[in-house]
């Protein structure tokens, strides 16, 4: 899988006939969800975002009914309250966020499928799925899962280092708080990022490689090929275009 946009779509590019007709022939409407918040000091705000917004493209050039929403780039990050540029609108602004998108969206878009880079978003983003198809409106949530670190450590520098690289300060990539996530939970909760460490980091981004972080979005974009074929397997399997 490649990270070139050859044939894929943006909802955002057609004009109103144009997407009626992409509805009309069953499109798939894929929105990514990001966040715009502190990435320690070498990662950019929009690393959450740059991710759920790079899976939505690799699935779209091996798939053909699938089209791409303009990316919600902020979400719940008050965990990273106190840490310069993070802009965070919380769960109870994201949650309505997401049910009145949807809502509006399903008038020409039967399937909707919600792409989350930022595990902060999971639990408003799941309370509005579940209120959306209680309205038997079809909307599925997608959060990759890739194993590492939790925060702006070896895994999320290695994704950005194969995606924008020119976007990584690696001079400033420093190792943070190491603990398991497990372990910093109570922490977290309690008092933030911020409390479990001053440079905004949950991991160590040190041995970053852009290698790395290829592998990982190739995991990512085939989980959520895997999870479209599963979820709507009336459809046929598109190859690569």
């Amino acid at each position: 899988m490649t990270d070139v946009n050859v044939g894929a779509m943006f909802v955002a590019h057609l004009t109103s006939p144009e997407a009626g007709v992409r509805a009309a022939e069953g499109v798939i409407l894929v929105i990514p969800l990001g966040a715009t918040e502190q990435h320690g000091p070498h990662l950019p705000l929009s690393t959450d975002s740059d991710i759920a917004s790079a899976v939505s493209r690799r699935a779209a050039a091996e798939r053909t009914d699938l089209l791409i929403a303009p990316a919600v780039a902020y979400g719940a990050s008050g965990e990273h309250a106190g840490f310069a540029g993070t802009l965070s609108i919380g769960q109870a602004a994201l949650e309505l966020l997401v049910v009145e998108l949807c809502r509006s969206a399903t008038d020409t878009f039967s399937r909707i499928v919600l792409v989350n880079g930022h595990g902060g978003n999971v639990e408003a983003l799941r309370r509005a799925v579940a209120l959306l198809r209680s309205e038997s409106r079809d909307v599925r949530l997608f959060s990759p899962g890739y194993g590492g670190d939790p925060h702006a450590g070896r895994t999320e520098t290695s994704i950005q280092l194969a995606l924008r690289p020119d976007r990584v300060r690696t001079e400033l990539a420093e190792p943070g708080d190491r603990r398991p996530l497990a372990e910093l939970l109570p922490l977290l909760r309690a008092g933030g990022v911020r409390a479990a460490s001053p440079n905004g980091i949950l991991g160590d981004p040190t041995g970053s490689s852009a290698e790395e972080g290829a592998g990982l979005l190739t995991i990512a974009t085939t989980a959520l090929l895997e999870d479209l074929r599963r979820w709507w397997p009336q459809d046929h399997e598109e190859g690569p275009r």
